[in-house]
């Protein structure tokens, strides 16, 4: 799985993964990137070296694919955080994971801000079944809810001093940073309090407007259906009230230097557009970009051989008929130094749109990264070394 070093990216500033991984300040690093451009293993990676450097950290992924607990060594993650064997503790580091599970987090917030008997008839309700299964919009709202329940017992506790968030792929990574705006837009709409008047008290017509909106939702809904909803709507304020405010504060935590977050792409013009995406992005929301972390570059050995020389000798070889191992080692090479070559071209690019975003490059690996030693060379090539 070795693979040579990628030179520097010229223009941009070196990325010091292992200051910032040292910097007891930075209490939450956030991984956001498009998809398939090695996030979650950036994540992971980034946790295991933290971690064998001496800091007590948990790796939170918010993507439902499960390759994290496969690179570390888990049989599942859930939930609750679970802690990783086999690392190396001399300096004192712990590394946990685990997954967000939506449902769970919405039960345990249910649970907390009410009685028991409120709970379960919330619990039972089929609207709130359904709302905190799949409702649009639902995981990212649970997403700053569990990392500010992370970061809040961290304080208390000393458990962790570093939460590492692993975002969903693609733009919707950086959907959770909108969620205070959005559930509050949700609790205060027009709908939802017109939906609460009538199950304040006994179900009647205030006025000729509401029957006319209540008739309409009934046939709408169904009957069954629409006292559900003026049931959950009914609980919103008692339950769910001080979860608006808890958004917030996660939202300005976020903004804090206590957090950091880096952009993880692949040498590839989607990829390299949408990190420019969340670039500008982070930019105006104000939050903390500690860099980009370009994955997969190639490296390739020889690199004194150029790709035109390489691929004339592969084509002369080629209708020699002679050493065709050798013709096809060479026309490899010359296709490798070319795509690095490319790679290196984009990378330039998006460093010169960006002058002040700091770069760290991983090259690619001969095979997948699927266990601890993986994640311990990813780490490897991110410090530097």
């Amino acid at each position: 799985m070795t693979a040579p070093s990628v030179a520097p990216i010229p223009g941009a500033h070196p990325l010091a993964v292992d200051a910032l991984l040292d910097d007891s300040s930075v209490e939450i690093i956030v991984c956001c990137g498009s998809g398939g451009v090695g996030k979650t293993t950036t994540a992971a990676a980034i946790g295991l070296r933290a971690a064998e450097r001496g800091r007590r950290v948990v790796v939170l992924t918010i993507d439902p694919a499960r390759r994290l607990a496969q690179a570390m060594g888990l049989a599942e993650l859930d939930n609750t955080p679970r802690q990783v064997e086999d690392i190396d503790t001399t300096k004192g580091g712990r590394l946990d994971a685990m997954m967000l599970d939506m449902k769970r987090t919405f039960d345990d917030v249910v649970l907390a801000h009410t009685s028991p008997d409120k709970a379960r008839e919330i619990l039972e309700n089929p609207f709130y079944i359904a709302l905190s299964s799949s409702f649009a919009g639902t995981q990212e709202y649970m997403a700053m809810e569990r990392l500010g329940q992370l970061h809040a017992d961290a304080s208390s506790n000393g458990d962790y001093d570093l939460i590492i968030v692993d975002t969903p792929p693609s733009r919707s990574a950086l959907d959770f940073l909108d969620a205070p705006k959005r559930l509050s837009s949700f609790l205060d709409s027009r709908l939802l309090r017109l939906l609460s008047t009538p199950a304040r008290g006994p179900i009647r017509l205030f006025s000729a407007g509401m029957g006319v909106v209540t008739g309409a939702l009934t046939k709408l809904l169904g009957a069954q259906v629409l006292t559900d909803v003026q049931t959950f709507v009914a609980a919103l304020d008692t339950t769910f009230g001080g979860f608006r405010q808890r958004a917030e504060d996660t939202y300005r935590l976020l903004q804090e230097r206590r957090t950091a977050f880096l952009v993880v792409a692949a040498p590839e013009p989607d990829a390299l557009r949408e990190a420019s995406y969340f670039v500008e992005r982070l930019r105006d929301d104000r939050m903390p970009l500690a860099g980009l972390v370009l994955n997969r570059m190639e490296a390739p050995a020889a690199v004194h051989v150029s790709p035109e020389r390489s691929l004339s000798a592969a084509e002369a070889l080629a209708e020699s008929g002679q050493h065709p191992v050798a013709a096809a080692v060479l026309r490899l090479h010359g296709e490798r130094m070319t795509r690095a070559a490319r790679e290196r071209r984009l990378a330039e690019r998006f460093a010169s749109a960006h002058p002040g975003v700091s770069i760290a490059t991983v090259p690619a690996l001969s095979s997948d990264v699927h266990d601890l030693p993986g994640l311990r060379q990813i780490g490897t090539r991110l410090g530097g070394e």
